[in-house]
């Protein structure tokens, strides 16, 4: 009987700020990886929206649209475009990012339909990078946010920060990244202001010097070590009794383990990758007990028509479906 089975309950970590649309990977190929890359220069502007570091001459000119169909007819995506200024050796890059949730039944104190609304976020980013010297680059992204949910809106202002170091005769690229530091300029709430999704990220590449891979390790949310909440122990509980029957407390390793997120691609030639991703974190706030699944895995491929770069990525979040994620880049210089 089904009434006798245990029940495990588990939770995950949210609702602590506003704007974390922000944190949404669009791209197809941070999607494909786990859902954070900051530290792989290979002249890919996408990635610049996450680390602003990674911005430099090889991106100049190149154009760039992504396009998410996230759960429940969520829609997002986001355009860039980049452009290098020889005279100072600074790039610069603008970005539109959006989030359309769709369209909503408003309803009164009693139920009865009063109309329709909608509701979205968007962000407008502009980002520069300049060379400290041969090994390091340092990036800025300037972030004016503005989110309206029905009749309430809200409006935010936020810094990212990056340092890259790029060794090519190791293959080696190393990143320090700060997210989304700032403010709540005005709240959904009069008088109330919410943080914002702050994020310090360290992450590390390297390809291998005789074989087509390299390998990716991001280490999130190092702000904050003790990503569990109470809730997040696996509970099992009898249904008749209500007592616990196990109860399992989260050890260190777990949670060292929800800081790191793991990337691989496989290098075909220059024209080709496929890369997958794996997301400990994820895996372990969205998994069912009893079916887990593939949840926290990811993967996708990036390939280059004449002069253009398409990538695709499929992140796999819980049993219920996975996201997936489309991007089209090319170089204005290119035609």
């Amino acid at each position: 009987m089904l009434a006798m089975a245990p029940v495990a309950l588990l939770a995950q970590l949210g609702g602590q700020s506003v704007f974390n649309s922000l944190d949404i990977p669009a791209s197809a190929r941070v999607a494909a990886m786990g859902g954070a890359l900051p530290a792989i220069a290979d002249g890919d502007l996408n990635l610049a929206l996450y680390n602003p570091s990674l911005l430099d001459s090889t991106t100049h000119q190149s154009t760039s649209l992504s396009y998410v169909n996230y759960f429940s007819n969520i829609n997002l995506g986001f355009a860039s475009y980049a452009h290098h200024l020889d005279s100072t050796d600074i790039t610069l890059a603008g970005h539109i990012q959006y989030v359309d949730y769709g369209n909503f039944t408003a309803r009164d104190a009693n139920g009865l339909d009063i109309g329709s609304f909608r509701a979205g976020d968007y962000a407008l980013v502009l980002g520069a990078a300049k060379p400290i010297d041969s090994l390091f680059t340092a990036g800025v992204n300037l972030k004016f946010i503005y989110s309206n949910l029905e009749s309430y809106d809200a409006w935010g202002l936020a810094l990212d920060g990056g340092v890259t170091y790029i060794n090519p005769k190791r293959n080696l690229t190393a990143s320090l990244v700060v997210r989304n530091l700032g403010l709540q300029l005005d709240g959904y709430r009069d008088g109330v202001r919410d943080t914002l999704p702050v994020n310090f990220q360290i992450g590390i590449s390297k390809r291998l010097k005789h074989a087509p891979f390299r390998f990716s390790v991001v280490f999130d949310q190092l702000q904050r070590w003790d990503l569990t909440t109470p809730e997040d122990n696996v509970v099992v509980v009898d249904p008749i009794t209500g007592e616990v029957i196990e109860d399992n407390n989260f050890e260190f390793g777990d949670k060292l383990m929800r800081h790191v997120i793991f990337g691989t691609e496989f290098l075909l030639g220059d024209n080709f990758k496929i890369n997958f991703g794996y997301n400990y974190r994820r895996r372990q706030e969205l998994k069912l007990e009893d079916r887990p699944g593939t949840a926290g895995l990811s993967w996708g491929l990036g390939f280059r028509i004449k002069k253009f770069s398409l990538s695709y990525g499929r992140a796999i979040y819980h049993f219920a479906g996975p996201s997936n994620h489309f991007t089209i880049t090319t170089s204005l210089s290119d035609w």
